[in-house]
């Protein structure tokens, strides 16, 4: 049954991705682009889903676990070090260059956006790369949750 509702909030995620316009790199980088042809209408995709979090952070956490886990996995580090700054610079880096993030190009891989071709194996062996710094080199193994 976990599977089904994953499967579910997974396709309503991309689907919102979808309708929202942030699996089309175009739109994406139109919004970064302040001193060109800026499209400020992410600004409100942004907005609506920072108070959708806000009040079901509020309604879920006052529970004492999840509907169907066992337990919250949140973070417990508040440490923001060189290792955070520089992958979420990376992160966005990258997000302004090709106008994807790992959401969205995965819903653009399945509407068949030609340009997700290259950008999903690409982000792939990054994450395999990253994985493989981390743990200095060590051999990576993948593990199912």
């Amino acid at each position: 049954m976990s599977i089904l509702i994953q499967l579910a909030i997974g396709l309503l995620f991309g689907a919102g991705l979808a309708i929202s316009g942030m699996a089309a790199p175009a739109k994406v980088t139109n919004f970064l682009d302040l001193a060109g042809q800026f499209d400020p209408s992410l600004a409100f995709v942004m907005g609506g889903a920072v108070i959708v979090a806000f009040i079901g952070f509020r309604l879920v956490l006052v529970r004492a676990r999840p509907v169907f886990a066992p337990s919250f996995n949140l973070p417990t580090s508040r440490t923001i070090d060189r290792r955070l700054l520089l992958g979420a610079g990376l992160f966005g880096i990258g997000w302004g260059l090709a106008g994807f993030c790992p959401g969205p190009a995965l819903t653009s891989i399945g509407l068949g956006a030609p340009g997700t071709f290259i950008f999903v194996p690409a982000m792939l062996v990054g994450m395999v790369a990253a994985r493989l710094l981390a743990q200095g080199g060590a051999t990576v193994a993948f593990a199912a949750k």
